[in-house]
């Protein structure tokens, strides 16, 4: 019965969330990434939200359902699968982080459509300032709606999945994993931290829904008596072991982490952080950095577009004027969008954005791998590179940050890669 159920479910996408805290990190910063693995052939989109107001008893439809929406939602940066509402990751005004990672358990993931664990990212962002409290957001939206429905663009089979965070703020991180309702939390203040497509919480647990053990225990899954390890109990037979791929790549940075370490990790192939398989591709990457100073600013770093060793790395900060990318984002199809009719995804409309389409050339040349394709990645990595020396200087100089200066930051460093492609 138990290799019927595992051949039914679908396989968890291989993502990898990292974040590394002083001193292992550098400067008195907090720096966090991702690589969001995904379908080979879907596109992800990079969206500003402005913080807004809301009338008393609105609703938020987000992918799937509509559930109360709050008086007021954070500005975010996110960035997402372009069919759906919410977000693989991203962060909001406060210096929040949050991504996710899709996991299998011994409780088959809802096809039930409720909230995605990506809806609960987004919801996160607009409505937490701090790590503790996101975290607190989703945990009581998970008790009230649930989790479940199709995780892919795919009208052939539904493939869901519970779900995995790592949220993290100027001072903190929270790893949360949800078994439907259920759930653990470890608190992280100090060293690296990695999660990937599997639970990998243990005994030690800083939070946990209230009824966790009693369900492990009326499932027969948990005796009792022998200590409590989350993911010993909630994992399948012999999925348990740690994400080694990414925690090895963390753990044996002998410099102390910066931005470009964060890259460089989120680059590596070898290790198979960066996924580039027959089903999946790191279909975008975000890395993050949040100064423990509050007076210095959090800097998000995006590529939009897909493998992150043939992407630039791209600045975001915010400020109360920031200047929309429209070249980052989607074409919108409204009411007539097919995820948005049911029965959904009777067809794939063409998703891509400008961005995404001027780099289709650029990945196409450096896998053809001639002279062209190397000096291509040459000078993809010098523009990259004028980036994140112009943010370094903005971090260590003391003086207050001119706003007017970074609200165009990222339009401007899309513009110039689509110039360049072109």
């Amino acid at each position: 019965m138990l290799w019927a159920s595992m051949k039914m479910m679908a396989v968890a996408p291989p993502s990898y969330c990292f974040v590394a805290f002083p001193p292992r990190a550098k400067d008195g910063l907090v720096v966090f990434g991702k690589n969001s693995a995904r379908p080979r052939d879907e596109v992800q989109e990079v969206v500003y939200f402005s913080a807004a107001d809301h009338e008393p008893e609105s609703k938020v439809e987000c992918t799937y359902i509509s559930i109360d929406q709050v008086p007021r939602t954070h500005a975010i940066v996110i960035s997402r699968p372009a069919w759906l509402w919410g977000a693989e990751m991203g962060a909001n005004e406060h210096g929040v982080c949050i991504a996710n990672e899709a996991i299998n358990a011994r409780e088959p993931a809802a096809e039930t459509e409720a909230l995605l664990g990506m809806d609960l990212v987004r919801l996160g962002l607009e409505r937490g300032t701090t790590a503790k409290e996101a975290l607190d957001v989703i945990v009581s939206l998970l008790e009230e709606h649930g989790q479940g429905g199709n995780y892919y663009e795919d009208a052939s089979s539904c493939h869901s999945f519970q779900s995995a965070y790592l949220i993290v703020d100027r001072e903190e991180a929270w790893v949360l994993e949800t078994v439907g309702k259920y759930w653990a939390a470890e608190k992280i203040t100090e060293g690296v931290k990695c999660i990937c497509n599997q639970l990998s919480l243990t005994t030690k647990m800083d939070a946990e829904h209230p009824e966790l053990r009693t369900y492990a225990q009326s499932q027969g899954w948990w005796t009792g008596e022998d200590e409590f390890n989350f993911s010993q109990v909630f994992s399948l037979a012999d999925d348990h072991l740690d994400c080694c791929a990414g925690r090895e790549s963390l753990e044996k940075q002998e410099e102390s982490i910066t931005v470009q370490t964060m890259i460089n990790i989120l680059r590596d192939k070898a290790s198979g952080v960066c996924i580039d398989s027959e089903s999946f591709l790191t279909t975008a990457s975000i890395v993050s950095v949040l100064p423990q100073n509050r007076s210095s600013p959090c800097i998000h770093y995006f590529t939009g577009t897909p493998d992150p060793s043939r992407s630039i790395f791209k600045p975001f900060i915010f400020v109360d004027d920031v200047k929309l990318v429209p070249k980052a984002q989607s074409p919108c199809f409204g009411d007539d969008d097919p995820a948005k009719k049911e029965p959904r995804f009777q067809e794939k409309p063409d998703r891509r954005h400008e961005l995404y389409k001027a780099h289709e050339w650029a990945r196409a040349v450096i896998e053809s791998d001639q002279e062209q394709g190397r000096m291509l990645r040459k000078t993809m990595l010098e523009l990259e590179k004028q980036g994140l020396e112009a943010m370094e200087e903005i971090l260590s100089n003391p003086a207050p940050l001119d706003p007017a200066e970074v609200g165009d930051l990222f339009y401007d460093c899309v513009d110039t890669e689509i110039k360049f492609f072109k």
